[in-house]
């Protein structure tokens, strides 16, 4: 089964995902349960995300990486990416798969490191991604989220905070590396602007989101941006896009699935722009209406 790109967590929760979620001031757990051989996808990732999974099997993709996230083990990933999902049941528990995604904003990472009293140390190099097992204490944990989605309309909003500064202290006591992640989530790392809008462009990401991903202002961003490529980033990008649609289009891809993952406002300014850019419009360039 292939779903249509979403944004999370708002979307991920309606139906037929079959998700549950709790949402308190600006927090945000998705619990995800269901029973597929294969589900596939992509999302678009406005806050940090640690995807945990309890059963099943899911594949994470981010550029060329992939992460593969077995029963019992969790990933970490920043915010402002787009990422494709496999989603794989457990064939020994009736195809079942199930996870739990936690969603972080900055200023609740930021308010714990001052808390825990960490020292933030500024790093060049980012920290490595990687899939990390669920020990016992973890373990422990999510066990004790679990029975919060039978009744999320009765939890106190200063509990929730708890259990969200409790996974955060057990996540620096996993490893050094996690640790290291949680303190650049916070912070902006100077990256090389051609390969962020090259790994970005493709997604629904705002000019902000992609000044943010290089570790700049958005003026400073607008301005390195310019002396690279002498357009502005939002000609390139609407250009890079239009671009992108015509290739998806010619697989086949529905209209409106390219205008949407692709981060146009609407279908009609979608149509509009590429038929300035290609001279037509984006469905005759699909191979089932060319063959009607």
């Amino acid at each position: 089964m292939i779903e249509k790109a979403v944004k999370v967590p708002d979307e991920l929760v309606c139906a037929p995902y079959h998700h549950r979620d709790i949402k308190l001031n600006g927090l945000s757990i998705v619990e995800s349960c269901t029973v597929t051989h294969r589900s596939r996808g992509s999302m678009f990732l406005e806050d940090h995300m640690l995807l945990v999974v309890l059963e099943g099997t899911n594949t994470i993709t981010h550029g060329n990486m992939d992460y593969v996230v077995s029963k019992n083990e969790m990933v970490l990933l920043k915010k402002a990416i787009q990422i494709n999902y496999d989603k794989v049941g457990n064939p020994e528990k009736g195809a079942t798969y199930n996870s739990l995604m936690f969603f972080l904003k900055d200023e609740f990472l930021r308010d714990f490191v001052k808390m825990a009293k960490i020292e933030s140390v500024e790093t060049v190099e980012p920290a490595k991604v990687a899939v990390k097992p669920v020990k016992e204490r973890l373990r422990k944990f999510f066990e004790s989220v679990v029975p919060y989605f039978e009744e999320p309309e009765s939890i106190d909003a200063s509990l929730m905070r708890l259990k969200m500064l409790e996974l955060l202290y057990d996540l620096v006591h996993v490893d050094k590396n996690m640790l290291q992640q949680l303190l650049q989530l916070k912070q902006q790392v100077h990256g090389d602007i051609r390969n962020v809008v090259m790994d970005n462009y493709a997604s629904p990401v705002s000019i902000t989101e992609l000044a943010y991903l290089s570790g700049r202002s958005l003026s400073s961003f607008k301005r390195d941006f310019f002396a690279i490529y002498q357009v502005t980033p939002a000609q390139w990008i609407r250009e890079k896009r239009l671009a992108k649609a015509k290739e998806m289009l010619t697989a086949d891809m529905a209209v409106t699935d390219v205008c949407y993952s692709l981060g146009f406002e609407n279908l009609a300014h979608f149509s509009r722009l590429y038929k300035a850019h290609h001279g037509c419009s984006p469905s005759a360039h699909r191979p089932t209406v060319q063959m009607q």
